[in-house]
């Protein structure tokens, strides 16, 4: 899912996704390590999709913008 997309959905919904992606992120570690999985690739491309989640939501609840400096952000690159 590209990052807009996650801006555009409400905060329950980005965390029903984040919570989806962490039990696929689960299922596919253990076929990881019982060498069943067909694509290792897709447990780093998961690992990244749940952090873009985990950004997105938390600018959500600090009631950032798209394209706005979060102010702990723009304090320290001051500095």
């Amino acid at each position: 899912m590209k990052p807009h997309e996650m801006r555009e959905m409400t905060i329950e919904e980005l965390e029903q996704h984040h919570e989806s992606l962490l039990e696929e992120l689960v299922n596919l570690k253990i076929k990881l390590s019982v060498k069943q999985l067909d694509n290792p690739l897709r447990v780093r491309y998961l690992r990244r999709e749940i952090a873009r989640a985990r950004t997105i939501l938390r600018d959500k609840q600090l009631g950032a913008k798209p394209g706005e400096v979060r102010a702990a952000e723009s304090e320290s690159n001051s500095a």
